[in-house]
């Protein structure tokens, strides 16, 4: 008899919800966002069959364009994928349609709705709507107010709006942001997205954590002495200079995306698997954070920026030669800065945040290292043992891998450092979906459990109001540093942790 070979570790994959019959209205739907990342989520899917039949997409912009012109565009930026999948497409794109409207037009927010109200005929999408705000930052507030005007927020039930990251620019903006989105929509109709919090390997820290008892009990400043949380890019600003140039890595990268990876890492376990209590955790353990020196925050904080770099081969330009760059500019593309957060488990225990562009790797991870045993019984094959650290592989290769000692081959008692190591590919069968095709799905369903709510938004930009406030009023104390690009970044951020007698990892 021949074996059948499963992977158990497949079975119960699918036990998806089910999405109500649904209308996704999306707002700068000519913007890169849309075709790049939005329309194939939706695809995905669909696919998936994870969209009820009675769906519709309606993209909504400036731009004079008829549905069949949208569904067009909409393909050709899929073109590779529908090659494949062409009587899905097909099917697909019969739900999508394009309404030009400018959210500062009161009479085109009445076409709007009354389109809407087509749509729901056509399609039986039954009023159920999630607007998506995938527009310029500086409208968020004034859109949800169009929308709020219009009624189109009124139903709490049947009602969302989605909300793209920068939720704000600093603590001062990003509450004023809040009173106007809850002035015109509950907090439970509010959906503040961040990709990140999308990955399998992010939602993974909490089932590492609550689910396996061999960890729980050693998370935390008794056994763990550092954490690393990295996020490095090789790419360089590409086409986005208009906004980075105003923005920057602590405010594209840091607030957002390493700052919710550092809150699921340090949070305490919630009383039970539900949305508010998850969000309360994070909430509570960004507000017991600050950095590692308040009143000197330069001490523990670097900025650089790319300079040129790369090869003879492909020779790489630094930013300030990057198209649409102030030849001046200031600008960080990358941060390294120490963390405390001062509570009962992590007092002690230094978190150390950075991300990078034109970095010689691709990856996110948190490293947490532990501490040393107390007495050192063996040589070791490198002169020392290595402490035993706990990697969480984010991307792109996400899973995990745990470094400890074990007995070198020999006659001798001399340890030497080993890698185990578990691959979400390898062990699943089936690659991990892409991020917001699990938070489009979320905020579909109303799941907020993946979307940061109103007092983490503010916690947030409260820890790192400090080194807002230097940059903005005394930038030569915390000054642009040059690196090569292609490089780990500056001097001084190796410098950051040597004062504590560490290095960061290189993987």
């Amino acid at each position: 008899m021949t074996a059948i070979l499963t992977n158990p570790l497949r079975v119960g994959l699918r036990q998806e919800r089910v999405i109500s019959p649904q209308c996704i209205v999306i707002f700068g739907a000519s913007g890169d966002l849309t075709h790049r990342k939005l329309i194939p989520a939706l695809f995905e899917l669909f696919r998936q069959r994870r969209l009820p039949s009675e769906f519709a997409v309606l993209g909504c912009a400036r731009r004079p364009w008829s549905d069949e012109e949208f569904r067009q565009k909409m393909g050709a930026a899929l073109a590779d994928e529908i090659a494949s999948h062409r009587t899905a497409w097909e099917q697909f794109a019969q739900g999508l349609f394009y309404e030009p409207v400018d959210l500062q037009q009161s009479d085109h927010l009445v076409r709007l709705g009354q389109r809407l109200e087509s749509i729901d005929r056509l399609r039986a999408t039954r009023g159920n709507r999630t607007f998506y705000l995938s527009v310029s930052p500086e409208f968020y507030g004034s859109g949800c107010r169009a929308l709020a005007g219009a009624g189109l927020l009124a139903d709490a039930e049947r009602s969302r709006v989605v909300i793209e990251k920068p939720f704000g620019r600093d603590y001062a903006s990003a509450q004023a942001l809040n009173k106007v989105v809850q002035a015109c929509a509950k907090e439970s109709q509010v959906f503040r997205i961040d990709h990140y919090l999308g990955k399998e390997t992010v939602q993974n820290i909490l089932v590492l954590r609550f689910a396996n008892t061999i960890f729980e009990p050693i998370w935390n400043r008794n056994y763990i002495s550092s954490v690393q949380i990295t996020a490095a890019e090789t790419v360089g600003v590409e086409e986005r200079a208009g906004y980075y140039e105003s923005s920057g890595a602590l405010r594209d990268m840091v607030q957002n995306h390493l700052t919710q990876i550092l809150a699921l890492t340090a949070m305490e376990a919630p009383g039970r698997f539900d949305p508010e209590a998850i969000r309360n955790e994070k909430a509570k353990v960004l507000q017991s954070a600050s950095l590692a020196n308040e009143e000197e925050p330069w001490k523990c904080c670097v900025r650089g920026q790319y300079a040129a770099g790369g090869s003879m081969a492909r020779p790489l330009p630094g930013y300030r030669q990057e198209p649409g760059v102030n030849a001046n500019s200031t600008t960080e593309t990358y941060v390294a800065m120490k963390v405390a957060i001062n509570n009962w488990r992590w007092q002690g225990v230094p978190f150390y945040l950075r991300t990078g562009k034109r970095l010689p790797k691709r990856l996110s991870e948190v490293v947490l290292t532990f501490r040393e045993a107390p007495v050192h019984l063996f040589d070791a094959a490198g002169g020392a043992p290595t402490p035993n650290q706990l990697i969480l592989r984010i991307q792109p290769d996400e899973g995990a891998e745990f470094k400890f000692e074990v007995k070198a081959p020999g006659s001798g008692m001399r340890s030497r450092p080993v890698d185990m190591a578990f691959s979400y590919d390898e062990s699943f069968g089936e690659p991990s979906d892409e991020g917001y095709v699990r938070l489009l799905a979320d905020a579909m369903l109303g799941d907020p459990t993946l979307f940061t709510r109103s007092d983490e938004v503010e916690a947030a930009w409260r820890l790192y109001t400090p080194l807002l406030a230097l940059i903005e009023e005394s930038p030569w104390q915390l000054p642009v540093q040059p690196y090569e690009a292609r490089t780990w970044g500056p001097a001084a951020a190796d410098g950051l942790l040597a004062r504590d007698g560490l290095i960061w990892r290189r993987p």
